[in-house]
């Protein structure tokens, strides 16, 4: 029997991150939607447009203002998230040299 999941929030606690597509994932930094658009549809929309992690992650922070449905708080979390990464790969190459 398939678990179905009301958000992917519910998915990765009960499975793990790894389980999540990336619009999932994404979905989840969103938070939420608005009237008539989901944060899964938001996450579908940016992932669509940009085509991929990477792809979103190297906008300059305004374009994301044209996206019906990203606002300040939205793009913040994306940019914090980004950064996150971003270190992360930073603290491994040093490691790894």
């Amino acid at each position: 029997m398939t678990q179905l999941y009301e958000h992917p929030g519910g998915k990765l606690r009960e499975l793990g991150a790894n389980r999540l597509s990336d619009i999932e994932l994404l979905s989840i930094v969103l938070s939420s939607g608005i009237q008539g658009k989901s944060a899964e549809e938001l996450a579908t929309e940016l992932l669509n447009k940009y085509g991929s992690f990477k792809g979103i992650a190297n906008q300059p922070l305004k374009e994301f203002l044209k996206i019906k449905g990203l606002g300040d708080v939205k793009i913040i979390r994306i940019a914090a998230v980004f950064e996150i990464a971003r270190r992360i790969v930073n603290e491994v190459k040093q490691e790894n040299e």
